[in-house]
């Protein structure tokens, strides 16, 4: 090679930019993910085009992260379902009850 002129390709400098073809993939995949992202506010959708599942994360307050996979979209639905009442239930009791009544004394009761 050393000496010798290689002939110009496409990605040499002073060629015009040639258009190629992009393939988009699972890209009904991705178009559900992005539905299912936009019904349920407080979580984020993604696809993962290696693995090919669906994964949700939750933006909901949670002692730990909260994420949920599938293989399908309705599946996947159905599992953020899930994580979401357990984090429902999984609220401390003393955040869940109404504050104690205080009890008046006798005095005060005959004051009123």
């Amino acid at each position: 090679m050393i000496g010798r002129s290689r002939p110009a390709g496409r990605h040499r400098d002073g060629q015009p930019v040639a258009t190629v073809y992009q393939r988009v993939w699972d890209g009904p995949a991705r178009a559900e993910a992005e539905l299912l992202g936009q019904s349920w506010p407080g979580w984020t959708v993604l696809y993962s085009l290696s693995m090919r599942r669906f994964f949700a994360l939750c933006a909901l307050p949670s002692p730990q992260p909260v994420i949920v996979s599938d293989d399908t979209a309705e599946e996947l639905e159905q599992r953020m379902r899930e994580a979401e009442t357990l984090l429902i239930l999984r609220v401390p009791a003393s955040e869940n009850r109404r504050p104690p009544r205080t009890r008046r004394s006798r005095s005060s009761r005959r004051t009123a």
